[in-house]
């Protein structure tokens, strides 16, 4: 499942470098599949669809940090444990009930990220 960030955030932005996807932006910043990661071209986003790699999206959010669910893999393949959550000083970082995902599925999507 991807991380989400609960509107108890307080924008101190130490969850934002911690991040091994890049897929945590401050509220208000577009975001983009190849902000951070090896992807260029089309990439198929998890509602189906087809989007290039370089194009800007709406934020998420636009009052506090925010994690793009596509580009979120709960750091598995890279830490024990999600890294925003563990430095997060409010606990805010918190798994998002709507988006449950195997670790076979967060793996995939990291090969997917960082070819």
């Amino acid at each position: 499942m991807a991380i989400i960030i609960t509107d108890e955030c307080i924008n101190c932005g130490a969850c934002e470098p911690e991040c091994p996807n890049n897929a945590i932006y401050e509220g208000g910043v577009e975001w983009a599949i190849s902000d951070g990661t090896a992807v260029r071209g089309a990439f198929t986003l998890e509602n189906g669809a087809v989007t290039d790699a370089a194009v800007k999206h709406g934020p998420v959010s636009d009052d506090f940090y925010y994690i793009v669910p596509d580009k979120c893999t709960e750091c598995t393949g890279f830490h024990e444990e999600p890294q925003c959550a563990a430095v997060c000083p409010v606990d805010c970082c918190v798994p998002d009930p709507d988006r449950v995902e195997t670790r076979e599925a967060l793996l995939l999507k990291k090969e997917k990220l960082h070819l």
